[in-house]
């Protein structure tokens, strides 16, 4: 059985930081892509971050400088440090693990207080 499991998420004041991590089970961690998305109120699910198997990164560009995704394949655990953290940044935020199958966490909130 696969299992994405999010921790990290909470409120925070505008330019601050939080570090959301998901924990990785039932799959061979290291040959997925793994990603981070965000839902906000009322909008569709983007993404935000990813990071293939070999370590390439892409990032939305609304979060281009202020967010890095990293991956420990050791731990089966991909990260995601948020920086600079604005009002926008509000949302569910969700990890995303794809091959050829795709797996989806259930979710973490991060709010970001003006």
């Amino acid at each position: 059985q696969v299992q994405l499991v999010e921790s990290g998420g909470g409120l925070v004041q505008a330019g601050g930081s939080l570090r959301l991590s998901c924990a990785a089970s039932g799959i061979i961690f290291r040959i997925y892509t793994m990603g981070w998305y965000r839902q906000a109120p009322g909008k569709q699910r983007e993404l935000v971050a990813s990071i293939t198997s070999g370590g390439s990164t892409n990032y939305a560009d609304s979060v281009k400088g202020r967010f890095t995704i990293s991956r420990d394949n050791a731990k089966n655990t991909v990260y995601l440090q948020m920086n600079s953290l604005n009002p926008e940044d509000t949302a569910v935020y969700y990890c995303n693990a794809v091959r050829v199958h795709n797996y989806w966490g259930q979710g973490t909130q991060v709010t970001v207080s003006s």
